[in-house]
């Protein structure tokens, strides 16, 4: 079963052709990230825009680098929720037209499901049921990026229970906000992880915010901002050394990471999981990989996406959703509705 997948939630447009779910026949992204690294974070408008210009070409080369016709294409996957209201349109819009020309069956996918199958992505070689079923549940997910940040327990192919959740800013989101307060660039997770790797981790010792026990798997990364905002005031930081901002960055980097690694580590030996899957733009992060290894049960699988373009947005991993989703609930004919809040159910 082939699936187009469409991608338009935040500043990616990207489209996809995947096979059962697994096998990648094209995945082309179109970035509109230097436009907005000018801005320090990305604006609305400008996206939306962006997506309006590119989502006609970025489709037809994903159809041709795959070598696909509308008549070998099995339904159309899109991301409806959650992300960015007017980029969504774009996306679901162009979704329900195609979907309606080529009278394809349409499948709504919610974001953070596309991040979690991305792991399912180009694993096991050219043997789709190997792909489809090399992982055993139950899976502890913990899904990490710009905007989300949710423990997500999986018991089956779209099983989830979300057992965590960020209360205010997302892992993603705050190494973007310290690397704008570190004058930095956009986006800051690539760069700060860099900077980090000239620094001391313990320079600063910055909070580990674990909340109380009646939100042990919650997450809040706003006092750590604030906490990075106020030494970096002290600092002055358009006087300050190279060094300096090398020692902020990696005790900033060590203090998400501990939060990240210790609760995931908690709740894979409370739940009793199978394996844990990180996925996300932070599962990219080769110090939360390493520290959460270390840190968990031997008899644990860990996995991460098998290509590190599967950890950004992307729609490979919105085609993968979107096939088992299929397989399990079928398809939605009806006018889909995006939401910039909607929770993984």
């Amino acid at each position: 079963m082939k699936i187009l997948g469409i991608e338009t939630s935040c500043d990616e447009t990207a489209a996809a052709v995947v096979e059962n779910g697994t096998k990648v026949l094209s995945n082309v992204i179109a970035s509109s990230v230097d436009m907005h690294s000018q801005t320090g974070g990305v604006v609305p408008e400008v996206a939306a825009r962006e997506h309006i210009i590119q989502i006609s070409p970025v489709i037809d080369k994903a159809m041709l680098d795959a070598g696909t016709e509308w008549s070998d294409i099995d339904a159309i996957a899109v991301t409806y929720a959650p992300g960015l209201i007017a980029s969504l349109l774009i996306g679901v819009n162009t979704a329900q037209t195609l979907a309606y020309i080529h009278k394809k069956p349409l499948i709504p996918v919610h974001h953070v499901s596309g991040h979690i199958y991305a792991n399912w992505l180009d694993r096991g070689g050219d043997d789709l049921d190997l792909q489809s079923s090399v992982f055993e549940f139950p899976i502890l997910v913990l899904t990490i990026s710009g905007g989300h940040n949710e423990l997500v327990l999986m018991k089956g192919h779209h099983d989830f229970e979300v057992i965590g959740e960020t209360l205010d800013d997302a892992a993603g989101e705050a190494f973007d906000k310290v690397a704008r307060l570190l004058n930095l660039g956009f986006p800051g997770g690539p760069v700060i992880s860099k900077r980090a790797e000239s620094g001391d981790p313990s320079a600063y010792d910055f909070p580990r915010p674990m909340l109380d026990k009646d939100n042990k798997y919650n997450f809040s990364f706003s006092g750590l901002k604030s906490a990075v905002r106020r030494e970096v005031d002290e600092c002055e930081m358009g006087n300050t050394k190279s060094e300096i901002i090398d020692d902020i960055s990696a005790s900033f980097q060590s203090a998400v990471i501990d939060v990240l690694a210790d609760k995931l580590v908690m709740a894979a030996d409370e739940f009793g999981v199978k394996a844990v899957h990180l996925a996300g733009g932070v599962s990219a992060n080769q110090l939360l990989r390493k520290t959460v290894r270390e840190r968990l049960s031997d008899n644990i699988e860990l996995f991460w996406p098998e290509k590190m373009i599967y950890c950004t947005d992307n729609a490979a991993m919105v085609a993968s959703s979107g096939y088992f989703q299929y397989q399990k609930k079928g398809a939605q004919l009806e006018k889909i509705e995006p939401s910039s809040q909607k929770p993984l159910t």
